[in-house]
C-alpha cells in the first residue's frame, strides 16, 4: 500500500452513514455526483473545498448506522484518500475495503487543516503540523491487496482473489 499524504478534516464521535451521505440523495440519477452531498447537513460546502488526498480524522464509531456502500464510495468519488479513527462500525469499516477506501485504526491528535501522512507499511501516523508520529498495527497481506487493487471487485477482475 502506497502512502499517502493530505489535509485532515477533522470529525468527532458517531458519524453516522447520513451525515456522510444523506439517504435523500441516494438516488440513481445522483449515483456519478454523490460527492457532491457529503457532510451536506453537518458541513455545508464541505463537499467544494476537499481536495484529492484529504484525510478524515475522526473518534470513535466512524461510519454508523445504515450498513450502505455508498458512503465510503461517495468519500472515494470526493477524493478522500483515508480515515483514521479510533474506531470504526463494523459494516463501514468492511464496505470501505471492499470499494478500497484506506482505513486506519488509531487514535491521533490533528486538528482541521492539519498535515497527515499515513504509511501503512509502517503502520506510522506522521502529523507533519505538529512533529507528532502515532502507531497503529499493520494490514494483514490479503487486506492490504484488496485495498491496493482498489476493492474487492477489482481484485477478483485482476484474478487475484
Amino acid at each position: 500500500m502506497e502512502n499517502v499524504k493530505g489535509k485532515v478534516w477533522r470529525f468527532e464521535d458517531h458519524v453516522d452513514t447520513d451525515q456522510i451521505i444523506p439517504a435523500e440523495r441516494l438516488l440513481a440519477e445522483n449515483l456519478d455526483k454523490m460527492d457532491e452531498f457529503i457532510f451536506e447537513k453537518v458541513r455545508p460546502g464541505m463537499s467544494q473545498k476537499i481536495s484529492r488526498g484529504d484525510i478524515i480524522v475522526a473518534g470513535k464509531n466512524f461510519g454508523c448506522g445504515s450498513s450502505r456502500e455508498h458512503a465510503p464510495r461517495s468519500l472515494l468519488q470526493a477524493g478522500v484518500s483515508c480515515i483514521v479513527a479510533e474506531s470504526f462500525a463494523r459494516i463501514f469499516f468492511r464496505n470501505s475495503l471492499n470499494v478500497g477506501l484506506l482505513l486506519v485504526e488509531c487514535p491521533v491528535a490533528a486538528r482541521e487543516g492539519d498535515e497527515l501522512e499515513v504509511r501503512p507499511k509502517d503502520g506510522k501516523v506522521m502529523n507533519h503540523s505538529s512533529g507528532e508520529t502515532f502507531e497503529f498495527p499493520q494490514y494483514p497481506e490479503f487486506v492490504s491487496k484488496l485495498v491496493e487493487a482498489g476493492g474487492l471487485m477489482n481484485l477478483i477482475k485482476e484474478g487475484r482473489f
